[in-house]
């Protein structure tokens, strides 16, 4: 159990309860007694003792935090924890009510999804490893055209058969589409690039040769023994992928799926459609690639703008 030797004695049996008790894990508690210590220290600065804080001194406390740089996140987890020790200490007589009781963190900005330039994600698309298996070149090629060209998510990727049958996805490369169930059970239907449509088809036909005529397994994407590839594989292999194609930094599904979306804003500035293609019920979801296409314009306008670029020395 961490120290709780700074407590004071009230603050210290509500560690101990949570411990014992509730059986709280090891680290859960050192975030209490971190939390119920910093209250106590701002209590003391206050002028008051622990158990006469009011619902002011609360919100005080948030402030001070929240100006301090404190996460939101962080500020809500010791909030629950002080509410908590509140609520116990009312029910140990202590207390007449819960002053943290409707107090909420401040909320904290969504950080903005990460996703390659186009002239990196061309790079990935485009890359060729000549020392690979054949197999394994043209399966892991045609994985990352199509994550790049359709913004699949790694699940439906997985999840696509070579032919419309039973299952929750599948290519249809004559209409050049492919079909997946996202969120939530949705079905959509998402175009497929040239670049995608030719590496697929040659990936299909290399998954022809490799097993006798009568296997019939339906997954797209499969191992070296026949079977439907893991989500889990496909990070890894692409994780691989991206480092061998001389990436800075490793790439993963939803990276290709995120810069498919801020890609296709820029060229379109259609929301809607880009919110369509995603398979997002909502459109707020979709907003969120604004933010990253006004990043992306901001940057460009300080590199290029004459006005906006600092003075060589």
């Amino acid at each position: 159990m961490s120290d709780t030797a700074a407590l004071a004695p009230q603050l210290q049996a509500y560690v101990q309860h949570v411990a014992s008790e509730r059986r709280l894990a090891l680290r859960t508690v050192a975030i209490y007694t971190e939390g119920l210590q910093q209250l106590q220290v701002m209590a003391a600065q206050a002028g008051h003792d622990v158990l006469a804080l009011q619902p002011p001194h609360i919100r005080r406390f948030v402030a001070d935090l929240h100006a301090q740089g404190r996460h939101g996140r962080s500020i809500a987890l010791w909030l629950s924890c002080w509410r908590g020790f509140f609520r116990w200490a009312a029910w140990q007589g202590w207390v007449e009510r819960n002053p943290v009781e409707g107090i909420r963190a401040p909320k904290t900005a969504k950080p903005l999804p990460k996703a390659l330039g186009v002239d990196e994600a061309v790079q990935l698309a485009a890359f060729v490893n000549p020392d690979a298996d054949p197999w394994d070149e043209a399966r892991d090629a045609a994985m990352t055209e199509l994550l790049y060209s359709s913004g699949l998510r790694v699940s439906e990727l997985a999840q696509l058969d070579v032919q419309a049958g039973s299952g929750l996805g599948w290519l249809d490369l004559q209409a050049g589409l492919v079909h997946v169930t996202g969120k939530g059970g949705k079905r959509r239907s998402v175009p497929v690039g040239s670049a995608a449509q030719r590496a697929l088809q040659r990936w299909i036909d290399v998954r022809r040769s490799r097993f006798a005529a009568h296997w019939a397994e339906p997954a797209l994407f499969v191992g070296t023994r026949g079977a439907r590839i893991t989500a889990q594989t496909i990070w890894l292999r692409l994780r691989q992928r991206s480092q061998q194609a001389g990436l800075p930094a490793a790439v993963h599904p939803h990276v290709l799926r995120h810069s498919f979306a801020s890609h296709v804003l820029q060229s379109s500035g259609d929301l809607r459609a880009v919110q369509e293609l995603l398979g997002h019920a909502n459109i707020a979801t979709t907003q969120i690639y604004t933010r990253l296409d006004f990043q992306h314009l901001a940057q460009a306008y300080d590199l290029a703008h004459p006005r906006a670029r600092k003075k060589s020395e």
